[in-house]
Protein backbone atom coordinates (compact mmCIF):
# COMPACT_ATOMS: atom_id res chain seq x y z
CA UNK A 1 0.00 0.00 0.00
CA UNK A 2 2.73 1.92 0.55
CA UNK A 3 3.94 1.49 -2.92
CA UNK A 4 0.62 2.50 -4.50
CA UNK A 5 0.55 5.46 -2.51
CA UNK A 6 3.99 6.79 -3.62
CA UNK A 7 2.75 6.09 -7.32
CA UNK A 8 -0.52 7.69 -6.65
CA UNK A 9 0.41 11.09 -5.38
CA UNK A 10 2.80 12.19 -8.20
CA UNK A 11 0.36 10.73 -10.89
CA UNK A 12 -2.01 13.32 -8.95
CA UNK A 13 0.17 16.10 -8.84
CA UNK A 14 0.22 15.86 -12.30
CA UNK A 15 -3.20 15.07 -13.45
CA UNK A 16 -3.87 18.67 -10.98
CA UNK A 17 -1.50 20.02 -13.26
CA UNK A 18 -2.86 19.07 -16.67
CA UNK A 19 -6.14 20.21 -15.58
CA UNK A 20 -4.79 23.21 -14.76
CA UNK A 21 -2.95 23.39 -17.72
CA UNK A 22 -5.82 22.63 -19.75
CA UNK A 23 -8.26 25.50 -17.83
CA UNK A 24 -5.18 27.85 -18.39
CA UNK A 25 -5.53 27.17 -22.00
CA UNK A 26 -9.02 27.34 -22.22
CA UNK A 27 -9.12 30.43 -20.69
CA UNK A 28 -6.59 32.04 -22.88
CA UNK A 29 -9.06 31.32 -25.81
CA UNK A 30 -12.25 32.41 -23.96
CA UNK A 31 -10.78 35.85 -23.47
CA UNK A 32 -9.09 35.96 -27.31
CA UNK A 33 -12.71 34.92 -29.00
CA UNK A 34 -14.23 37.62 -26.42
CA UNK A 35 -12.03 39.61 -28.01
CA UNK A 36 -12.93 38.56 -31.38
CA UNK A 37 -16.82 38.80 -30.90
CA UNK A 38 -16.34 42.64 -29.01
CA UNK A 39 -14.48 43.48 -32.41
CA UNK A 40 -17.24 42.23 -34.65
CA UNK A 41 -19.65 43.73 -32.49
CA UNK A 42 -18.16 47.26 -32.47
CA UNK A 43 -16.62 46.53 -36.43
CA UNK A 44 -19.69 48.34 -38.11
CA UNK A 45 -20.46 50.76 -35.83
CA UNK A 46 -16.65 51.74 -35.58
CA UNK A 47 -15.53 51.09 -39.30
CA UNK A 48 -18.11 52.29 -41.05
CA UNK A 49 -16.95 55.94 -40.26
CA UNK A 50 -20.36 57.75 -40.81
CA UNK A 51 -19.59 61.02 -41.61
CA UNK A 52 -17.44 60.27 -44.62
CA UNK A 53 -20.14 59.78 -47.32
CA UNK A 54 -20.01 61.10 -51.25
CA UNK A 55 -20.71 64.62 -50.16
CA UNK A 56 -17.89 64.25 -47.82
CA UNK A 57 -15.34 63.20 -50.38
CA UNK A 58 -16.67 65.39 -52.87
CA UNK A 59 -15.58 68.31 -50.77
CA UNK A 60 -12.90 67.11 -49.23
CA UNK A 61 -11.54 66.20 -53.33
CA UNK A 62 -11.68 69.84 -54.84
CA UNK A 63 -11.88 69.79 -58.80
CA UNK A 64 -8.81 71.73 -58.54
CA UNK A 65 -7.18 69.12 -57.46
CA UNK A 66 -7.82 66.80 -60.67
CA UNK A 67 -5.55 69.13 -62.14
CA UNK A 68 -2.33 68.55 -60.07
CA UNK A 69 -0.80 65.00 -60.07
CA UNK A 70 1.77 64.49 -57.07
CA UNK A 71 5.03 62.91 -58.40
CA UNK A 72 6.75 62.87 -55.27
CA UNK A 73 6.53 63.23 -51.30
CA UNK A 74 9.77 64.29 -49.29
CA UNK A 75 8.06 64.07 -45.64
CA UNK A 76 10.03 65.20 -42.65
CA UNK A 77 8.63 64.58 -39.76
CA UNK A 78 9.89 65.24 -36.06
CA UNK A 79 8.23 63.58 -33.52
CA UNK A 80 8.07 65.27 -29.52
CA UNK A 81 5.96 61.75 -28.00
CA UNK A 82 6.08 64.16 -24.18
CA UNK A 83 4.20 67.01 -25.20
CA UNK A 84 2.33 64.91 -28.38
CA UNK A 85 3.10 67.42 -31.21
CA UNK A 86 4.93 66.88 -34.35
CA UNK A 87 7.33 69.60 -36.67
CA UNK A 88 7.08 68.70 -40.26
CA UNK A 89 8.39 69.59 -43.16
CA UNK A 90 6.82 68.30 -46.39
CA UNK A 91 8.05 68.80 -50.42
CA UNK A 92 5.64 67.89 -52.97
CA UNK A 93 7.02 67.79 -56.61
CA UNK A 94 3.60 68.40 -58.51
CA UNK A 95 2.91 68.01 -62.09
CA UNK A 96 0.64 70.30 -63.13
CA UNK A 97 -1.96 69.90 -66.59
CA UNK A 98 -3.38 73.26 -66.48
CA UNK A 99 -0.40 75.98 -65.80
CA UNK A 100 -3.17 78.45 -66.64
CA UNK A 101 -4.76 77.26 -62.89
CA UNK A 102 -4.40 80.10 -60.41
CA UNK A 103 -4.21 78.19 -57.04
CA UNK A 104 -3.00 75.03 -56.10
CA UNK A 105 -5.53 73.02 -53.61
CA UNK A 106 -4.17 70.63 -51.33
CA UNK A 107 -5.69 68.25 -48.39
CA UNK A 108 -4.14 69.45 -45.21
CA UNK A 109 -6.28 69.35 -41.96
CA UNK A 110 -6.63 73.32 -39.97
CA UNK A 111 -5.34 72.00 -36.86
CA UNK A 112 -1.71 72.41 -37.31
CA UNK A 113 0.55 75.28 -37.58
CA UNK A 114 1.96 76.73 -41.04
CA UNK A 115 5.12 78.63 -40.43
CA UNK A 116 5.84 78.99 -44.32
CA UNK A 117 4.54 77.86 -47.94
CA UNK A 118 6.93 78.34 -50.83
CA UNK A 119 6.12 77.52 -54.41
CA UNK A 120 9.43 76.78 -55.73
CA UNK A 121 11.17 78.66 -53.33
CA UNK A 122 8.99 81.83 -53.28
CA UNK A 123 7.12 82.43 -50.41
CA UNK A 124 3.44 82.34 -51.22
CA UNK A 125 0.06 83.07 -50.02
CA UNK A 126 -2.78 80.56 -48.84
CA UNK A 127 -5.73 80.44 -47.59
CA UNK A 128 -7.14 77.31 -45.00
CA UNK A 129 -10.39 75.33 -45.08
CA UNK A 130 -10.96 72.77 -42.04
CA UNK A 131 -9.59 70.06 -44.48
CA UNK A 132 -7.82 71.99 -47.53
CA UNK A 133 -5.39 74.83 -48.20
CA UNK A 134 -5.28 76.77 -51.53
CA UNK A 135 -2.08 78.12 -52.20
CA UNK A 136 -1.98 81.32 -54.71
CA UNK A 137 1.19 81.54 -56.79
CA UNK A 138 0.75 84.61 -57.79
CA UNK A 139 1.15 84.22 -61.46
CA UNK A 140 1.58 81.38 -63.96
CA UNK A 141 2.81 77.67 -63.05
CA UNK A 142 5.01 75.85 -64.69
CA UNK A 143 4.42 72.26 -65.42
CA UNK A 144 6.25 70.89 -62.71
CA UNK A 145 6.09 72.98 -59.36
CA UNK A 146 7.73 72.20 -55.81
CA UNK A 147 5.58 72.96 -53.13
CA UNK A 148 7.36 73.30 -49.64
CA UNK A 149 5.02 73.53 -46.25
CA UNK A 150 6.71 73.89 -42.92
CA UNK A 151 4.42 73.42 -40.11
CA UNK A 152 4.18 71.97 -36.10
CA UNK A 153 1.22 71.76 -33.52
CA UNK A 154 -0.62 68.63 -32.17
CA UNK A 155 -1.58 66.18 -35.32
CA UNK A 156 -5.32 65.30 -34.86
CA UNK A 157 -6.84 61.78 -34.31
CA UNK A 158 -9.50 61.07 -36.52
CA UNK A 159 -11.36 58.38 -38.04
CA UNK A 160 -9.72 54.56 -37.04
CA UNK A 161 -7.09 57.48 -35.53
CA UNK A 162 -4.77 58.94 -37.67
CA UNK A 163 -1.98 59.93 -35.57
CA UNK A 164 -1.80 58.28 -31.93
CA UNK A 165 0.29 59.55 -29.21
CA UNK A 166 0.14 56.13 -27.15
CA UNK A 167 1.79 54.24 -24.27
CA UNK A 168 1.69 50.68 -23.62
CA UNK A 169 3.21 49.58 -20.10
CA UNK A 170 5.42 52.21 -19.91
CA UNK A 171 6.27 52.44 -23.65
CA UNK A 172 6.04 55.04 -25.77
CA UNK A 173 4.32 54.26 -29.46
CA UNK A 174 3.46 56.61 -32.10
CA UNK A 175 1.74 55.32 -34.96
CA UNK A 176 -0.45 56.67 -37.68
CA UNK A 177 -3.68 55.17 -39.62
CA UNK A 178 -4.99 57.18 -42.78
CA UNK A 179 -7.25 55.17 -44.51
CA UNK A 180 -9.61 56.27 -46.16
CA UNK A 181 -9.05 59.97 -46.08
CA UNK A 182 -6.79 61.25 -43.07
CA UNK A 183 -4.07 61.61 -44.27
CA UNK A 184 -3.85 65.40 -44.28
CA UNK A 185 -3.93 65.39 -40.68
CA UNK A 186 -0.63 65.07 -40.18
CA UNK A 187 1.13 66.11 -43.64
CA UNK A 188 -0.44 67.92 -46.90
CA UNK A 189 -1.17 65.91 -49.94
CA UNK A 190 -3.71 65.08 -52.23
CA UNK A 191 -5.63 62.58 -50.68
CA UNK A 192 -6.82 60.51 -53.69
CA UNK A 193 -6.13 56.76 -53.74
CA UNK A 194 -5.62 56.86 -58.18
CA UNK A 195 -3.24 59.83 -56.86
CA UNK A 196 -0.31 57.59 -56.83
CA UNK A 197 3.66 58.84 -55.77
CA UNK A 198 6.70 58.07 -54.78
CA UNK A 199 7.98 59.02 -51.26
CA UNK A 200 11.10 59.98 -49.30
CA UNK A 201 9.92 59.77 -45.68
CA UNK A 202 12.50 61.37 -42.68
CA UNK A 203 11.16 60.41 -39.33
CA UNK A 204 13.39 61.84 -36.37
CA UNK A 205 12.48 60.66 -32.42
CA UNK A 206 14.57 60.30 -29.67
CA UNK A 207 17.83 57.96 -30.43
CA UNK A 208 15.94 55.30 -28.30
CA UNK A 209 13.26 54.79 -30.68
CA UNK A 210 12.75 52.77 -33.74
CA UNK A 211 10.91 54.48 -36.04
CA UNK A 212 9.70 52.73 -38.98
CA UNK A 213 7.74 52.88 -42.66
CA UNK A 214 7.24 52.50 -46.15
CA UNK A 215 9.65 51.27 -48.41
CA UNK A 216 13.44 50.15 -47.54
CA UNK A 217 15.83 51.67 -45.48
CA UNK A 218 18.20 54.35 -46.72
CA UNK A 219 19.79 55.82 -44.08
CA UNK A 220 20.02 56.21 -40.46
CA UNK A 221 21.27 59.55 -39.50
CA UNK A 222 22.04 60.42 -35.48
CA UNK A 223 22.08 63.99 -33.99
CA UNK A 224 22.95 64.38 -30.30
CA UNK A 225 19.79 62.87 -28.50
CA UNK A 226 18.00 62.19 -31.61
CA UNK A 227 18.01 59.65 -34.61
CA UNK A 228 16.29 60.00 -38.34
CA UNK A 229 15.38 57.19 -39.71
CA UNK A 230 15.00 57.66 -43.76
CA UNK A 231 12.83 55.46 -45.63
CA UNK A 232 12.62 55.48 -49.28
CA UNK A 233 9.96 54.11 -51.80
CA UNK A 234 10.92 52.56 -55.03
CA UNK A 235 7.07 52.10 -56.54
CA UNK A 236 4.04 54.47 -55.97
CA UNK A 237 2.50 54.48 -53.06
CA UNK A 238 -1.60 56.23 -52.42
CA UNK A 239 -1.44 58.41 -49.46
CA UNK A 240 -3.29 56.17 -47.16
CA UNK A 241 -0.85 53.34 -47.32
CA UNK A 242 1.84 55.75 -45.98
CA UNK A 243 2.67 55.12 -42.60
CA UNK A 244 5.03 55.79 -39.49
CA UNK A 245 5.45 53.81 -36.46
CA UNK A 246 8.23 54.91 -33.55
CA UNK A 247 9.07 53.25 -30.43
CA UNK A 248 11.05 50.93 -28.77
CA UNK A 249 10.73 48.28 -31.21
CA UNK A 250 13.01 44.91 -31.38
CA UNK A 251 13.27 43.60 -34.69
CA UNK A 252 13.28 40.11 -36.03
CA UNK A 253 14.06 39.72 -39.53
CA UNK A 254 14.46 36.49 -42.24
CA UNK A 255 14.69 36.24 -46.05
CA UNK A 256 12.79 34.76 -48.79
CA UNK A 257 13.51 34.20 -52.30
CA UNK A 258 11.21 35.42 -54.93
CA UNK A 259 9.25 33.57 -57.78
CA UNK A 260 10.94 36.33 -59.54
CA UNK A 261 14.05 35.27 -58.56
CA UNK A 262 14.59 38.46 -56.03
CA UNK A 263 15.74 38.21 -52.10
CA UNK A 264 12.74 40.09 -49.92
CA UNK A 265 13.86 41.17 -46.91
CA UNK A 266 11.13 40.27 -44.11
CA UNK A 267 10.76 41.69 -40.78
CA UNK A 268 8.50 42.09 -38.15
CA UNK A 269 8.70 44.45 -35.10
CA UNK A 270 6.85 44.65 -31.78
CA UNK A 271 7.31 46.12 -27.98
CA UNK A 272 9.96 43.67 -25.97
CA UNK A 273 6.51 42.07 -24.38
CA UNK A 274 5.11 41.12 -27.65
CA UNK A 275 7.96 40.27 -29.11
CA UNK A 276 8.60 36.55 -28.86
CA UNK A 277 4.55 36.18 -29.95
CA UNK A 278 4.73 38.25 -32.79
CA UNK A 279 7.92 36.04 -34.14
CA UNK A 280 5.77 33.18 -34.02
CA UNK A 281 2.73 34.93 -35.09
CA UNK A 282 4.56 36.25 -38.22
CA UNK A 283 6.43 32.52 -38.89
CA UNK A 284 5.02 31.13 -41.96
CA UNK A 285 4.94 34.05 -44.55
CA UNK A 286 7.30 32.01 -46.72
CA UNK A 287 4.31 29.80 -47.45
CA UNK A 288 2.00 32.59 -47.71
CA UNK A 289 4.20 34.59 -50.50
CA UNK A 290 4.61 31.40 -52.55
CA UNK A 291 1.30 30.51 -52.61
CA UNK A 292 0.00 34.10 -53.94
CA UNK A 293 2.69 34.23 -55.72
CA UNK A 294 1.88 30.99 -57.65
CA UNK A 295 -1.84 32.66 -57.72
CA UNK A 296 -1.71 36.03 -58.41
CA UNK A 297 1.88 36.59 -59.85
CA UNK A 298 5.14 37.78 -58.12
CA UNK A 299 5.56 40.02 -54.93
CA UNK A 300 5.04 43.62 -56.33
CA UNK A 301 8.05 45.05 -53.57
CA UNK A 302 10.52 43.02 -54.18
CA UNK A 303 13.46 45.82 -53.40
CA UNK A 304 11.69 47.24 -50.63
CA UNK A 305 10.18 44.63 -47.78
CA UNK A 306 7.74 42.83 -45.96
CA UNK A 307 6.81 43.49 -42.49
CA UNK A 308 4.74 43.59 -39.43
CA UNK A 309 4.60 45.97 -36.40
CA UNK A 310 3.21 45.91 -33.56
CA UNK A 311 0.80 48.96 -32.97
CA UNK A 312 -2.02 49.81 -30.16
CA UNK A 313 -4.99 48.96 -32.90
CA UNK A 314 -8.16 47.61 -31.31
CA UNK A 315 -9.33 46.21 -34.22
CA UNK A 316 -6.92 44.42 -36.51
CA UNK A 317 -4.49 45.48 -38.52
CA UNK A 318 -3.81 47.44 -41.34
CA UNK A 319 -2.18 46.97 -44.62
CA UNK A 320 0.06 50.11 -45.15
CA UNK A 321 2.17 49.34 -48.09
CA UNK A 322 5.35 47.30 -47.28
CA UNK A 323 4.55 47.46 -43.50
CA UNK A 324 1.25 46.26 -42.11
CA UNK A 325 0.44 47.08 -38.51
CA UNK A 326 -0.85 44.52 -36.38
CA UNK A 327 -2.74 45.55 -33.17
CA UNK A 328 -1.39 44.25 -30.00
CA UNK A 329 -4.51 42.42 -28.66
CA UNK A 330 -3.91 40.59 -31.79
CA UNK A 331 -0.51 39.36 -31.09
CA UNK A 332 -0.93 35.69 -29.90
CA UNK A 333 2.13 33.74 -30.24
CA UNK A 334 -0.36 30.90 -30.90
CA UNK A 335 -1.46 32.27 -34.48
CA UNK A 336 -4.88 32.98 -33.15
CA UNK A 337 -5.14 35.32 -35.90
CA UNK A 338 -3.50 33.74 -39.16
CA UNK A 339 -6.36 34.65 -41.69
CA UNK A 340 -5.82 38.31 -40.48
CA UNK A 341 -2.31 37.91 -41.38
CA UNK A 342 -2.61 36.45 -44.33
CA UNK A 343 -5.86 39.10 -45.49
CA UNK A 344 -3.12 41.78 -44.96
CA UNK A 345 -0.78 40.39 -46.87
CA UNK A 346 -2.86 39.54 -49.91
CA UNK A 347 -3.74 43.34 -49.27
CA UNK A 348 0.16 43.98 -50.87
CA UNK A 349 -1.35 42.62 -54.26
CA UNK A 350 -4.84 43.50 -54.05
CA UNK A 351 -4.94 47.44 -52.78
CA UNK A 352 -1.69 48.31 -52.55
CA UNK A 353 0.05 47.45 -55.78
CA UNK A 354 -3.55 47.27 -58.04
CA UNK A 355 -4.50 50.42 -56.34
CA UNK A 356 -8.36 51.25 -56.38
CA UNK A 357 -9.58 54.40 -58.71
CA UNK A 358 -11.89 55.61 -56.10
CA UNK A 359 -13.44 54.85 -52.55
CA UNK A 360 -16.67 53.44 -54.66
CA UNK A 361 -14.07 50.79 -55.60
CA UNK A 362 -12.93 49.21 -52.12
CA UNK A 363 -14.86 46.06 -52.66
CA UNK A 364 -11.39 45.44 -55.28
CA UNK A 365 -9.18 46.17 -51.83
CA UNK A 366 -11.20 44.14 -49.80
CA UNK A 367 -13.12 41.39 -51.37
CA UNK A 368 -10.25 40.62 -53.44
CA UNK A 369 -8.35 40.23 -49.84
CA UNK A 370 -10.64 38.35 -48.46
CA UNK A 371 -10.81 36.02 -50.82
CA UNK A 372 -7.33 35.27 -50.78
CA UNK A 373 -7.83 33.98 -47.20
CA UNK A 374 -10.16 31.12 -48.78
CA UNK A 375 -7.48 30.74 -52.03
CA UNK A 376 -4.71 30.40 -49.68
CA UNK A 377 -6.48 27.33 -47.34
CA UNK A 378 -7.60 25.83 -50.89
CA UNK A 379 -3.96 25.35 -51.86
CA UNK A 380 -3.16 24.35 -48.44
CA UNK A 381 -6.15 21.65 -47.57
CA UNK A 382 -8.66 21.85 -50.40
CA UNK A 383 -11.88 22.87 -51.61
CA UNK A 384 -13.42 21.97 -48.87
CA UNK A 385 -11.29 24.08 -46.86
CA UNK A 386 -12.24 26.87 -49.29
CA UNK A 387 -15.80 26.55 -48.51
CA UNK A 388 -15.07 26.28 -44.65
CA UNK A 389 -13.30 29.36 -45.04
CA UNK A 390 -16.07 31.27 -47.03
CA UNK A 391 -19.15 29.67 -44.87
CA UNK A 392 -17.99 31.77 -41.87
CA UNK A 393 -18.61 34.78 -44.13
CA UNK A 394 -21.77 34.16 -45.38
CA UNK A 395 -24.24 36.91 -44.56
CA UNK A 396 -27.36 38.65 -46.08
CA UNK A 397 -25.96 42.08 -47.13
CA UNK A 398 -28.94 44.16 -47.37
CA UNK A 399 -26.60 47.33 -46.06
CA UNK A 400 -26.69 48.44 -50.27
CA UNK A 401 -24.50 47.86 -53.23
CA UNK A 402 -21.19 45.94 -53.40
CA UNK A 403 -19.96 49.07 -55.48
CA UNK A 404 -20.46 52.63 -54.32
CA UNK A 405 -21.33 51.58 -50.33
CA UNK A 406 -21.31 54.92 -49.68
CA UNK A 407 -21.46 54.76 -45.07
CA UNK A 408 -20.51 51.23 -45.35
CA UNK A 409 -17.14 50.93 -46.41
CA UNK A 410 -15.62 49.29 -44.25
CA UNK A 411 -18.58 46.76 -43.48
CA UNK A 412 -19.13 43.38 -43.98
CA UNK A 413 -20.86 44.07 -47.27
CA UNK A 414 -17.25 44.92 -48.66
CA UNK A 415 -15.39 42.38 -47.29
CA UNK A 416 -17.50 39.30 -47.53
CA UNK A 417 -19.95 39.70 -50.06
CA UNK A 418 -16.81 41.03 -51.94
CA UNK A 419 -15.26 37.56 -51.62
CA UNK A 420 -18.47 35.54 -52.77
CA UNK A 421 -18.97 37.41 -55.74
CA UNK A 422 -15.23 36.51 -56.75
CA UNK A 423 -16.07 32.68 -55.56
CA UNK A 424 -19.36 33.38 -57.78
CA UNK A 425 -17.47 34.74 -61.11
CA UNK A 426 -14.90 31.75 -60.89
CA UNK A 427 -18.29 29.75 -61.07
CA UNK A 428 -19.60 31.55 -63.69
CA UNK A 429 -15.92 32.07 -65.93
CA UNK A 430 -14.15 28.14 -64.96
CA UNK A 431 -11.17 27.57 -62.76
CA UNK A 432 -9.57 28.51 -66.19
CA UNK A 433 -10.61 31.68 -67.00
CA UNK A 434 -10.81 33.03 -63.55
CA UNK A 435 -7.02 32.79 -62.04
CA UNK A 436 -6.32 34.36 -65.86
CA UNK A 437 -8.65 36.68 -64.95
CA UNK A 438 -6.52 37.67 -61.69
CA UNK A 439 -3.16 37.64 -62.71
CA UNK A 440 -4.15 39.43 -66.29
CA UNK A 441 -5.75 42.17 -63.87
CA UNK A 442 -3.19 41.97 -61.63
CA UNK A 443 -0.18 42.75 -64.52
CA UNK A 444 -1.86 45.42 -65.94
CA UNK A 445 -2.96 47.52 -63.50
CA UNK A 446 -0.20 46.76 -61.05
CA UNK A 447 1.58 50.45 -59.28
CA UNK A 448 -1.99 51.99 -60.86
CA UNK A 449 -5.03 52.09 -60.14
CA UNK A 450 -8.26 49.97 -61.44
CA UNK A 451 -12.34 50.60 -61.27
CA UNK A 452 -15.02 47.88 -61.39
CA UNK A 453 -15.31 48.66 -64.62
CA UNK A 454 -11.90 48.09 -65.58
CA UNK A 455 -11.67 44.75 -63.85
CA UNK A 456 -14.94 43.94 -66.08
CA UNK A 457 -13.44 44.73 -69.04
CA UNK A 458 -10.20 42.26 -68.21
CA UNK A 459 -12.92 39.63 -67.18
CA UNK A 460 -14.78 39.97 -70.39
CA UNK A 461 -11.66 39.55 -72.61
CA UNK A 462 -10.46 36.89 -70.85
CA UNK A 463 -13.19 34.62 -70.67
CA UNK A 464 -14.92 36.09 -73.96
CA UNK A 465 -18.17 36.47 -72.54
CA UNK A 466 -20.50 39.49 -72.11
CA UNK A 467 -20.96 39.71 -67.98
CA UNK A 468 -22.84 42.79 -67.81
CA UNK A 469 -25.41 41.05 -66.03
CA UNK A 470 -23.32 39.27 -63.49
CA UNK A 471 -22.13 42.79 -62.17
CA UNK A 472 -25.38 44.15 -62.37
CA UNK A 473 -26.48 41.78 -59.98
CA UNK A 474 -23.91 41.57 -57.87
CA UNK A 475 -21.59 44.57 -57.54
CA UNK A 476 -23.71 47.68 -59.20
CA UNK A 477 -27.57 47.45 -58.94
CA UNK A 478 -28.19 44.24 -56.26
CA UNK A 479 -28.75 44.49 -53.05
CA UNK A 480 -28.60 41.42 -50.57
CA UNK A 481 -28.55 37.58 -51.64
CA UNK A 482 -30.82 35.07 -53.74
CA UNK A 483 -33.62 33.98 -51.74
CA UNK A 484 -34.97 30.98 -53.27
CA UNK A 485 -38.02 28.66 -52.80
CA UNK A 486 -37.55 25.37 -54.53
CA UNK A 487 -40.24 22.34 -54.84
CA UNK A 488 -39.80 18.90 -57.04
CA UNK A 489 -41.88 15.62 -57.88
CA UNK A 490 -40.91 12.44 -58.83
CA UNK A 491 -43.26 10.34 -61.01
CA UNK A 492 -42.23 6.78 -62.30
CA UNK A 493 -43.57 5.93 -65.76
CA UNK A 494 -42.98 2.42 -66.22
CA UNK A 495 -39.32 1.26 -65.66
CA UNK A 496 -38.36 5.08 -65.43
CA UNK A 497 -38.70 8.05 -63.02
CA UNK A 498 -39.28 12.03 -64.41
CA UNK A 499 -38.50 14.87 -61.55
CA UNK A 500 -39.72 18.01 -62.26
CA UNK A 501 -37.68 20.37 -59.78
CA UNK A 502 -39.12 24.00 -59.73
CA UNK A 503 -37.23 27.21 -58.34
CA UNK A 504 -38.66 30.61 -57.83
CA UNK A 505 -36.67 33.73 -56.26
CA UNK A 506 -38.18 35.64 -53.77
CA UNK A 507 -35.67 38.52 -52.83
CA UNK A 508 -36.81 42.11 -53.24
CA UNK A 509 -33.12 43.38 -53.76
CA UNK A 510 -32.61 42.59 -57.48
CA UNK A 511 -35.34 40.69 -59.63
CA UNK A 512 -34.24 38.55 -62.12
CA UNK A 513 -30.59 36.85 -60.88
CA UNK A 514 -29.09 34.81 -63.63
CA UNK A 515 -27.10 32.01 -62.75
CA UNK A 516 -25.15 28.63 -62.60
CA UNK A 517 -26.56 26.01 -60.67
CA UNK A 518 -25.74 22.58 -59.86
CA UNK A 519 -28.42 20.21 -58.50
CA UNK A 520 -27.22 17.12 -57.07
CA UNK A 521 -29.46 13.91 -57.28
CA UNK A 522 -28.80 11.29 -54.90
CA UNK A 523 -30.39 8.04 -55.14
CA UNK A 524 -30.45 4.77 -52.77
CA UNK A 525 -27.33 3.77 -54.82
CA UNK A 526 -25.15 6.54 -55.34
CA UNK A 527 -25.78 10.19 -56.75
CA UNK A 528 -25.18 12.13 -59.81
CA UNK A 529 -24.85 16.20 -60.17
CA UNK A 530 -26.33 17.98 -62.79
CA UNK A 531 -26.08 21.43 -64.36
CA UNK A 532 -28.14 24.43 -65.37
CA UNK A 533 -28.19 27.75 -65.88
CA UNK A 534 -30.84 29.63 -64.19
CA UNK A 535 -32.52 32.43 -66.56
CA UNK A 536 -35.76 33.60 -65.09
CA UNK A 537 -37.44 34.42 -62.01
CA UNK A 538 -39.38 31.13 -61.37
CA UNK A 539 -37.93 27.91 -63.66
CA UNK A 540 -38.23 24.67 -63.89
CA UNK A 541 -36.51 21.33 -65.18
CA UNK A 542 -37.49 18.13 -65.92
CA UNK A 543 -35.12 15.20 -66.03
CA UNK A 544 -35.13 11.50 -66.00
CA UNK A 545 -33.53 8.84 -64.17
CA UNK A 546 -33.72 4.91 -64.03
CA UNK A 547 -33.42 4.93 -60.17
CA UNK A 548 -35.87 6.55 -58.15
CA UNK A 549 -34.25 10.22 -56.72
CA UNK A 550 -34.27 9.80 -52.41
CA UNK A 551 -33.22 13.54 -52.12
CA UNK A 552 -32.33 16.50 -54.30
CA UNK A 553 -30.02 19.31 -52.88
CA UNK A 554 -29.44 22.90 -54.58
CA UNK A 555 -25.91 23.77 -54.72
CA UNK A 556 -24.08 21.19 -52.71
CA UNK A 557 -20.57 22.58 -52.96
CA UNK A 558 -21.72 26.44 -51.69
CA UNK A 559 -21.13 28.54 -54.96
CA UNK A 560 -23.90 30.43 -55.06
CA UNK A 561 -24.77 33.43 -52.13
CA UNK A 562 -28.15 32.23 -51.29
CA UNK A 563 -30.48 30.86 -49.39
CA UNK A 564 -32.55 27.85 -50.05
CA UNK A 565 -35.98 26.73 -48.73
CA UNK A 566 -37.57 23.37 -49.80
CA UNK A 567 -41.45 23.73 -49.60
CA UNK A 568 -42.41 20.70 -51.40
CA UNK A 569 -41.00 17.10 -52.13
CA UNK A 570 -43.03 14.40 -53.31
CA UNK A 571 -41.41 11.52 -54.97
CA UNK A 572 -44.16 9.26 -54.00
CA UNK A 573 -46.51 9.45 -56.69
CA UNK A 574 -46.92 7.10 -59.66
Amino acid sequence: MIIKKKIWIPLLIVAVLLIAGIILLITQLKDRLELISKAEKNIDLVMSLKDINEDFIAGYNVNTEKILDVLHYDIKIELFPEVKRIKGNVTLTIKVNNPDESEVVLNFYDNLKINSVLISDKKVKYSRTKTNISIYPGGKLSDTILVKINYEGEPKRLGFGSFNFDEMNGEKLIYTLNEPVFASTWFPCIDLPDDKALADIYITNDSSFVSLSNGKLSAITINGNKKTYHWKTYYPISTYLIAIYSGNYKTYSQKYVSASKDTVDLFCYALPDKFDDLIKDFRGHDKYLKVFEEIFGFYPFTKEKYSLAQFNWVYGAMEHQTITGIGTDFISGLKLFQDMIIHELAHQWWGNAVGPKTWKDIWLNEGFSTYSEALYWEKQSGFDALKTTLAAKFGSFEKGTLYNPDRNLFSSLVYDKGAWVLHMLRKEVGDSDFFKILRNYYERYKYKNASTKDFQIIAEEISKRNLSHFFDQWILKGVGILEIQYKYAVVQDNNRFKTKITLKQLQNGYDIYKFPIDIKINYESGSEIKNYYITKREESFIFESTNKPKEILLDPDRWLLANFELIQSDNDRK
